[in-house]
């Protein structure tokens, strides 16, 4: 299918390949397809072919992984298998191995019965929205499978895990040490469930570890970055100076001051902004966001004179508006941090690195460290219709309306998701009832949309 001269992507999303387990397009059969031409896609020249596959800690990891593998190998490519590890380090190993491909089996915060494919190019980047469109269109042609004799082989990367604390660990000074702080950790059941607590109680902190005991089904299930009550009252409970939630594949991460109280990715920018900006260690004099950012990160950094730059919703827009315009912090407010100083995209284990040391150096409570500015109220409410209503011109109106209303003092965004199968209606302004009402009137006018099928 085609439309004004592009073609218009079926399997991927904002962020890779993410459906249920076992159905379409997860299934066995069009996940070796799909592993065929991915392959072929990045064969390029005479040399032996790579490709890194990690996963996090879900069930159907296996199913989708062997696929997967088997479709690589028909196509000639080797396969470095290595196991349940976060999404940023797929994507370091596969810079660090020369490989020419890096896949992560994730579907991220989704639960545990849903999964997904992300691609990594060889120097560890997502992949653009034309490379998908043509890794699809390969799917619609005939895919060449190589003679025995020149089979892919695997293999199973034994020091993965090493490699990528190490990794995470060279990003702060050899001097920085972490003793004294009492962290709870909450890994979400998910793939940092082994690699953080490690880390942090090797760089000396006293960790409280939370949901680290995956068995292929509770991944996500109430804990984890999505679901941060548990991590925050455990703060409280055991009086840690910080709380830190990863989400399933560990690219993601937010965190609770000494009181229990939330501190999510704006906060997270502002703070690593600042203190590499007092540093002259902030390129680019300002930060990439999405357009869910709130507007008091906006108001904060323009104070000193930094610059809120807004890119689409997704983590790799995020970095490619980085990349474009020679910035170094970016990020979205559910906690995917981009420091590409050190990461080609979110890491939640670097990023809470960053954030401990600056708490370490300032000597201070959380609390007085990581609030920075006082948010503007924001709403945010999920409806499930089919995203098509987003072009009807009654909605096209009534956003054109109400955003008018709201004026500089606020912002409106109605927009489809690139992950699930919902229209995301967010407001933010000064009166935290008005922009509720906003909400809840368009989400009521919304469903009176005629002829609009519910997803």
């Amino acid at each position: 299918m085609w439309k004004e001269g592009k073609a218009v992507r079926k399997l991927f999303g904002t962020d890779g390949i993410r459906g249920q387990a076992n159905h379409e397009p997860l299934t066995p059969q069009t996940l070796t397809r799909l592993g065929q031409a991915i392959g072929l896609h990045f064969m390029r020249g005479d040399h032996r072919h790579r490709v890194v596959i990690g996963k996090d800690t879900r069930l159907s990891g296996y199913m989708v992984e062997s696929a997967l593998a088997a479709g690589f190998v028909s196509v000639g490519m080797d396969v470095a298998l290595v196991g349940p590890l976060p999404t940023p380090a797929v994507a370091m190993l596969t810079r660090s191995l020369r490989a020419d491909l890096g896949v992560m089996i994730s579907a991220s915060h989704n639960p545990f019965a849903d999964n997904g494919v992300k691609l990594f190019d060889p120097a560890g980047f997502k992949l653009s929205d034309d490379v998908e469109t043509e890794i699809e269109s390969r799917l619609e042609t005939a895919l060449p499978l190589v003679q025995p004799s020149y089979l892919g082989q695997m293999m199973l990367l034994q020091d993965a895990v090493g490699r990528y604390v190490e990794y995470v660990k060279g990003s702060i000074p050899r001097e920085v040490h972490f003793e004294g702080l009492k962290v709870v950790v909450d890994c979400a059941h998910g793939s940092a469930y082994k690699v953080a607590p490690l880390v942090l109680k090797e760089l000396g902190a006293t960790v409280i570890p939370l949901n680290v005991t995956p068995n292929g089904q509770n991944i996500n299930e109430n804990c984890g970055a999505t679901h941060p009550e548990a991590m925050c009252e455990k703060v409280k409970e055991v009086g840690a100076h910080v709380g830190i939630a990863f989400d399933g594949d560990a690219d993601r991460v937010v965190f609770a001051d000494e009181n229990g109280r939330l501190i999510d990715g704006d906060q997270i920018m502002a703070l690593i902004a600042t203190d590499w900006d007092s540093r002259g260690l902030l390129n680019g004099k300002g930060v990439v966001a999405t357009l869910m950012s709130n507007l008091g990160l906006e108001h904060y950094l323009e104070a000193r004179n930094l610059k809120l730059l807004r890119a689409p919703v997704g983590d790799r827009y995020v970095s490619e508006k980085m990349r474009d315009l020679g910035c170094n912090v970016g990020g979205e407010q559910s906690g995917h941090i981009i420091l590409s100083d050190y990461a080609t995209g979110g890491d939640g284990l670097l990023t809470a690195l960053q954030v401990l040391t600056v708490l370490i150096s300032k000597q201070k409570p959380a609390s007085q460290v990581m609030n920075l500015f006082t948010p503007l109220p924001q709403v945010l409410k999920n409806i499930k219709l089919c995203p098509s209503i987003l072009k009807h011109p009654e909605v096209t109106k009534l956003i054109e309306e109400t955003s008018t209303k709201l004026g500089k003092k606020g912002r409106l965004l109605v927009r489809a998701s690139g992950t699930e199968s919902l229209i995301r209606v967010m407001a933010e302004g000064e009166d935290e009832k008005r922009i509720s009402d906003i909400v809840d009137h368009i989400l009521e006018r919304l469903k009176a949309i005629p002829k609009v099928a519910v997803a």
